[in-house]
């Protein structure tokens, strides 16, 4: 199963299962399980290894000193974390890491992967992508905040997702609450305007599935 999940990440992609083999027989690495809601780091606390989710998922929460927070994204199975720090001069943990449910994480060290770099050089191949996939992410994000009103947002997210299921039918892998938090927004003010998208035929929804009826409809949200 570890050899399945890691075929699955980003950091070794395009290696082949003797190769990973080869790479976890020479390092040393941790694997650390959580149970649901403990705290996997805290905003500030210092970032010093790679962190690979190997079974459950992970929430990156933005926690303000009155106790509210918002999800900033969240990790599922095969994913990465800590790389844009542990090679930034910041250091630290921008946010909270909390498992949302039992959780398995695979953790190598500063040290570990700057050996891997240094002898495997497709690891570092694999490590530029996803620093540069990074960028492009936080570009995203950026835009939508550009956004004037609420819809705008709705909109971006739907044609995001559109692009990569490539298909009318969006079928979402995260709740309403962590929809609006990703958005920024609050849940009662997404659930009011994706019923008046929905009341102009823009879209439709049941559940987690929601389909767009109008693509240019929903193009024009934007503009």
């Amino acid at each position: 199963m570890l050899i399945n999940i890691l075929q699955h990440c980003s950091l070794f992609k395009n290696m082949k299962t003797e190769d990973i083999e080869s790479i976890l027989s020479s390092i040393d690495y941790d694997v650390i399980n959580y149970s649901k809601e403990q705290i996997i780091s805290t905003e500030g606390e210092e970032c010093n290894k790679i962190g690979i989710v190997l079974e459950g998922n992970i929430e990156v929460r933005k926690i303000y000193p009155l106790g509210k927070s918002i999800t900033v994204t969240r990790l599922n199975p095969s994913d990465i974390f800590g790389e844009v720090i542990l090679f930034s001069n910041m250091k630290h943990y921008p946010s909270t890491l909390v498992a949302c449910n039992s959780l398995e994480v695979l953790y190598i060290s500063k040290k570990q992967i700057i050996d891997l770099m240094e002898h495997q050089h497709i690891i570092m191949n694999n490590l530029l992508n996803v620093l540069s996939s990074k960028i492009l992410t936080l570009n995203k994000k950026l835009r939508n905040l550009s956004y004037e009103n609420m819809r705008q947002k709705i909109a971006d997210f739907l044609l995001s997702e559109y692009k990569k299921q490539q298909n009318l039918y969006i079928e979402l892998n995260i709740s309403r609450k962590e929809m609006s938090e990703t958005l920024g927004v609050t849940r009662p003010s997404l659930s009011r305007e994706l019923a008046l998208m929905k009341s102009k035929g823009i879209i439709d929804y049941h559940k987690n599935t929601i389909k767009i009826n109008n693509l240019q409809m929903l193009e024009d949200c934007l503009f």
